[in-house]
């Protein structure tokens, strides 16, 4: 049941509880009394529009006449693209250059910094960034994001020390977290809903094509020119979005409830308080995760300190929600809401389990076959090839048929049963099986990127589509970077057990600080290349338990696609067609 809120053209939705007008429903209201709400017929009467417009409307059900179209649509989608790649790419591009990075700096004790500095700022400030996009001009506030990378991206490219790196990294970070989730905020404003699964396909295509492009040019940079150019190359591709964002965009339906406020009056409307417990309760959570099991023992006071810290400020930041209500960093008017509650949940196994494979697959080839990073990027081009395919495609079939419920529900199910298949690699498969088992798996990953955003633009009305989608995006990186770290506890733990059990009187600790395609040559010079069949069993052993994580997280992600919804994109919850130009549809 939905009832539609007229918005005056902007875009603007009360959802405010003690500004909504009299017969009309909120997203609360419709969850507690579903028989009083009911289609409020649009009163902006009084606006006149062409007769083409009006038929538009009419036979589609949404007025399409202030969308920008043709050439201008297609630099503008483009430009979404361009950064979401960047953000892809960053992500997937230094792996290959960490050797070349820590030798220049001497400095192989903080390399595990390289990858944390950017988790940390990316995940604990994507929900903070739906408040700006909610609060402030979406135009100026992604063009922020893009320039904060680019900034930090230039810091890593000229870093004269490992520490000023770090710094390069955190601050890339910062604006790595609001670009995906501007990304999709912004086509929530350019383009109608019926028409934005393939924009969205195209967009999740972007993190296949990145996580292919990412390793072969680390590894051509380093091997050809210098490490430097991973982070160089951002800063021309980086610019050519932040231009065509620049001279193309101009939004013409507004996210924001305060568009009467000063600048100031809008900044005292973020939550701030709530924040400073959030980020650090998140950051305390993901160093335990990083360090635990291997920089200190999980018994080890410092973990122990870095969890109950994350437990405090996390019960205080629950308190502060509750306290600020719609005003907060992650308002709990969204986790009322079953079909959004859903989407977070499903969000979060998607990303565990996508983040953990990607990761490990890689460590398969490198260690289990003995190819180079580079070589293991090829490798897993098969996942990643039918993960772009996927992707694309079923944006076009969402796009056809309007419903997205059944398209998630299938491709989970090819999702966890390839990700069930790829628990069964051993060190001698075929290349039959590791090439099959990875594209059905990447043929259910592709429609996953796309499919919590789709869940928030159909079922929020539009000013809280900013909150929504970086909701959605916080759950989904937050999902990876806690299993990931999972993943690596029972990677070493499998790895470790098996060594010792299998008697060999190797320090099982010289596999965990050394790399993974230097398992054979790491024996070879202690002269014991007849333990390497053994040493290979029992790295299989630790990669097979995080390949069990993956299939539990698809597993999860695919029962959470039974509580999204039966809604389709081209008609509102309600079952009536939306007008989004004169109404927007508030969800149960």
């Amino acid at each position: 049941m939905a009832a539609s809120i007229p918005d005056q053209r902007s875009g603007r939705l009360s959802a405010d509880k003690t500004e909504v007008p009299s017969g009309r429903a909120t997203p609360i209201d419709a969850e507690k009394h579903p028989e009083s709400t009911a289609q409020v017929a649009p009163t902006d009467s009084k606006i006149e529009k062409p007769a083409d417009a009006q038929a538009t409307a009419a036979e589609d059900g949404e007025d399409t006449s202030d969308y920008p179209t043709g050439l201008k649509l297609a630099l503008i989608i483009t430009s979404l693209c361009i950064a979401v790649f960047l953000v892809a790419l960053d992500q997937t591009i230094i792996a290959p250059a960490l050797g070349a990075i820590t030798g220049h700096f001497r400095s192989v004790k903080d390399i595990g910094w390289y990858g944390s500095a950017y988790l940390l700022t990316t995940t604990a400030l994507q929900p903070m960034y739906g408040a700006v996009y909610k609060l402030f001009n979406v135009k100026i506030a992604y063009l922020t994001a893009i320039f904060i990378f680019e900034v930090g991206s230039l810091i890593c490219g000229v870093a004269p020390s490992s520490t000023t790196f770090i710094v390069g990294r955190a601050i890339a970070g910062i604006g790595t977290a609001g670009l995906f989730s501007g990304s999709i905020v912004i086509l929530s404003l350019i383009m109608p809903l019926k028409k934005r699964p393939l924009a969205f396909g195209f967009i999740g295509g972007m993190w296949g094509i990145a996580s292919v492009a990412g390793p072969l040019l680390g590894g051509a940079f380093t091997d050809h020119a210098t490490w430097r150019w991973c982070f160089y190359v951002n800063l021309p591709i980086g610019g050519v979005a932040m231009g065509i964002v620049l001279l193309f965009l101009h939004v013409n339906r507004n996210t924001q409830d305060t568009i009467n406020m000063t600048f100031l009056e809008r900044a005292k409307q973020l939550d701030i308080l709530g924040a400073s417990m959030f980020i650090p309760g998140v950051i305390c959570l993901l160093l335990a995760l990083q360090w635990g099991g291997a920089e200190y023992a999980w018994s080890n006071s410092r973990i122990i300190g870095l969890f109950v810290g994350f437990g405090l400020l996390i019960i205080v930041f629950i308190g502060i929600q509750l306290w600020k209500g719609d005003q907060g960093t992650l308002p709990p008017r969204l986790f009322k809401n079953r079909f959004v509650l859903s989407a977070m949940l499903f969000c979060f196994g998607f990303g565990a389990g996508f983040f953990s494979l990607i990761y490990y697959l890689s460590l398969y080839f490198q260690a289990i076959q003995g190819v180079s990073a580079v070589q293991a990027g090829i490798k897993i081009l098969p996942l990643l090839i039918s993960t772009i395919v996927c992707s694309i495609a079923t944006g076009g079939i969402i796009t056809a048929i309007g419903y997205y419920q059944p398209v998630a529900m299938f491709c989970m199910l090819l999702y966890t049963v390839g990700a069930g298949m790829i628990t069964t690699l051993d060190v001698d498969s075929p290349m039959r099986e590791w090439f099959g088992y990875q594209v059905l798996a990447g043929l259910g990953i592709g429609a996953g990127f796309q499919i919590g955003v789709l869940v928030i633009q159909t079922v929020l009305p539009q000013q809280w589509v900013p909150v929504g989608s970086a909701s959605v995006q916080f759950f989904q990186a937050f999902g990876g970077a806690i299993f990931v770290g999972v993943s690596q506890t029972l990677f070493q733990n499998g790895l470790i057990d098996k060594i010792v059990e299998a008697n060999l009187g190797i320090d099982p600790k010289i596999f965990i600080n050394s790399g993974a395609s230097e398992v054979r040559s790491t024996l070879e010079q202690m002269g014991r290349a007849d333990a390497i069949p053994k040493v290979l069993e029992a790295y299989m052993s630790g990669l097979r338990d995080t390949f069990y994580v993956t299939l539990a997280c698809a597993a999860f992600a695919f029962l959470m696609t039974f509580g999204i919804g039966w809604k389709s994109v081209k008609v509102g919850p309600d079952g009536q067609k939306k007008a989004s130009g004169e109404t927007a549809a508030v969800a149960v």
